[in-house]
């Protein structure tokens, strides 16, 4: 007869009987940390004993005392090794430098550019007793601004010359604004007079039969700019030919002033 081989059920019973007590374990320590929580705090003071100098016995820091107290950290913090400071430094130094670049670049001042813009109406009168020839001249002056901020024109000085001898002057203050990265036409007029030793330039430029009554003149400009607490100069020198016969009136938009007696 065959026979019934049986295992023996004591190691099952064993194994189940050890779970069950690593779980009893498991939940007596959960029961035994939530006792331990809510049981508050109390200073034992024995003989041997001595009372925390912190809390004095309290379990709590005073508010008081809250900048004053200094927690310990372990050398082996994570806290105590930040991580990517070299590229935080490097991030601080290329933004520091990006933005005094551009405070450079906006404040910085830039070239302000003084141009003449040509004689735009010429108004004649004749002195018939004097042999004199009066000259109103309106010239136009093109002012670029090239900066990121106002710049104003605080005086203007014209100077008219025949034959190397002034014989005529004219200042102008408070004369205009111009707005940053523009350019503006600011006007001015100047009254010159040949006579005494000219005289002969009256009868040039009233004679008949003559064709041509161009005088030549030679203008010298100052320009005065007040700009971020600054102050410039430009100089502005040219050569023009003038008909001295008749009124001439290169823009019809121009009005000239009247030269006072």
């Amino acid at each position: 007869m065959g026979s019934v081989l049986s295992f023996p059920a004591d190691n099952s019973t064993s194994r189940q009987r050890e779970m069950a007590e690593e779980e009893e374990d498991l939940l007596d320590s959960r029961d035994r940390e939530e006792d331990i929580a809510k049981f508050p705090y109390v200073e034992f003071t024995g003989q041997d004993s001595i009372t925390c100098p912190t809390c004095q016995g309290t379990g709590c820091i005073p508010t008081q005392q809250v900048n004053e107290l200094v927690a310990l950290i372990p050398y082996s913090d994570q806290r105590l090794r930040p991580q990517r400071t070299k590229l935080y430094v490097l991030l601080s130094v290329l933004l520091c430098l990006l933005i005094s670049g551009l405070v450079v670049f906006f404040l910085f001042p830039h070239s302000i550019l003084v141009d003449d813009d040509g004689i735009k109406v010429v108004q004649v009168w004749f002195d018939k007793k004097n042999s004199v020839v009066i000259l109103a001249i309106t010239a136009t002056l093109r002012i670029r601004n090239s900066n990121f901020y106002l710049v104003t024109v605080t005086s203007l000085t014209t100077q008219v010359q025949y034959m190397n001898t002034v014989v005529g002057t004219q200042q102008v203050t408070n004369v205009s604004s111009i707005q940053p990265l523009s350019d503006k036409l600011v006007n001015f007029t100047v009254k010159a007079e040949l006579g005494g030793p000219f005289s002969y330039v009256y009868f040039s430029c009233t004679f008949p039969k003559a064709k041509v009554h161009n005088v030549l003149i030679f203008m010298r400009t100052w320009v005065k700019l007040s700009y971020m607490g600054r102050a410039a100069q430009s100089t502005l020198e040219r050569y023009h030919y003038v008909d001295c016969s008749t009124n001439f009136t290169a823009s019809q938009e121009l009005l000239p002033l009247s030269p006072s007696a």
